[in-house]
């Protein structure tokens, strides 16, 4: 990842100090304009008149371009090539999600399902006013993007492991405001990069929701899978007992001990939750047994009836004791997931009802599309040689005994 040096002049550090109004869009304009000038020094591999063999190509000038941004409508100088072959990419991925939320709430004006609150926030939003043309012109190259990216192929990695889970959001359908699920799944590639596989909105977390979502993933490609984490959600559970057999299912640590816990008397709750971790977390089977016998002998009597939804759901919950002590922690929860839906939720705040279908998935499908970005170019997520070093050794030991040379008579 590159990283560059940004300087300020004296106008943005007095306005900073003096705390002025547009304080801010001017440091953010300057900051930008100084990433799009390392961006084309990188491009072409030589700074301004920098005379070196690994240069490839000149500096044309520039273009005049303005940002619209929630501190203001920020002017960029966009370098351009002699060759015409330099695009930024900080422009588009700054800009996408930008455009998701005010073509959203744009959408809500024209349709007229808006309140003057938005429209009003629109226009702040906004700095201008949209015509329906250039919401039409927004909303085209945005839905290409998110289209593109929610429909690409994913058989070029294996991905072992899926953490899977969902949220409600409101959409406006014929004539009413009805319920929806937004379901993302989140899986590792065999280097242990994360990256989110794709997003769909079903009518409910039904079983025919989760199949349709999982037979879409596997018609573009997914395969591999040996491990899905996921809540307790009975619909939800029968499509991966269906569509991935041969995985294991683990049940979310943190879905089930909020379960237990609700369960029991309030003066337990905290003594309870420390053995809950202390049962989770231990390193091996037989430290599991020893713990759960305890906890059994415990709680039995003060908190029967959190007892019996641990004992219902334990098995479930330690699915990953199969796997390397190094992965357990970060594939034992949705947390994850659970992360990205929260900020998901930020911005979904700001609608509060999508007008269509194609509004929620073009809002949160750019935020996901931009999140996938971060996460398949930053830091791997995990370190899987443990992972595929046990499945050889299992590969090995599984292997039939080699016959002998065959005899021609």
């Amino acid at each position: 990842m590159a990283h560059y040096q940004i300087t300020l002049d004296d106008q943005t550090i007095q306005a900073l100090v003096g705390q002025k109004d547009q304080a801010f869009a001017l440091l953010l304009q300057q900051v930008l304009n100084q990433v799009l000038e390392a961006e084309v020094t990188e491009h072409l591999q030589a700074d301004r008149y920098e005379r070196t063999e690994d240069r490839r190509g000149y500096r044309n000038g520039s273009r005049s371009r303005q940002l619209t941004t929630r501190v203001g409508t920020l002017t960029l100088e966009v370098p351009r090539t002699r060759d015409g072959e330099f695009s930024p990419t900080l422009f588009e991925r700054y800009q996408r999600h930008e455009k998701a939320l005010v073509l959203t709430l744009m959408e809500m004006v024209v349709n007229g399902v808006s309140t003057r609150k938005i429209r009003r926030v629109t226009e702040e939003l906004c700095g201008t006013e949209f015509s329906k043309s250039t919401v039409s012109d927004l909303a085209k190259g945005l839905e290409a993007a998110v289209q593109q990216w929610r429909t690409r192929s994913l058989a070029e990695t294996p991905y072992p492991f899926l953490i899977v889970d969902a949220l409600v959001l409101k959409i406006r359908e014929n004539g009413a405001v009805r319920s929806r699920s937004g379901c993302v799944v989140t899986g590792i590639n065999a280097a242990g990069y994360r990256e989110i596989l794709g997003f769909w909105i079903g009518d409910s977390e039904s079983k025919q929701t989760w199949t349709a979502v999982f037979t879409d993933l596997k018609d573009r490609g997914l395969t591999g899978v040996d491990l899905v984490v996921s809540d307790d959600h009975r619909g939800l559970r029968q499509a991966i007992e269906q569509q991935f057999q041969g995985a294991s299912w683990q049940r979310c640590q943190t879905h089930l001990t909020r379960n237990i816990l609700d369960a029991a008397p309030k003066a337990v709750q905290e003594e309870l939750h420390g053995r809950l971790r202390a049962l989770f977390e231990a390193p091996d089977r037989a430290t599991v047994d020893t713990l759960w016998t305890k906890l059994l002998e415990d709680f039995a009597e003060r908190a029967p009836r959190a007892v019996a939804i641990l004992e219902n759901g334990l098995e479930d919950a330690l699915a990953v004791l199969q796997l390397p002590e190094s992965l357990r922690q970060r594939l034992r929860t949705t947390n994850g997931v659970e992360r990205l839906n929260a900020e998901i939720r930020r911005r979904e705040r700001v609608i509060r009802i999508f007008p269509n279908r194609e509004s929620a998935i073009r809002l949160v499908g750019a935020l996901l599309l931009e999140q996938h970005e971060v996460w398949t170019t930053g830091k791997r997520y995990l370190n899987l040689e443990p992972y595929w070093q046990a499945k050889r050794s299992q590969a090995a030991t599984d292997e039939p005994p080699h016959a002998g040379p065959a005899v021609v008579a």
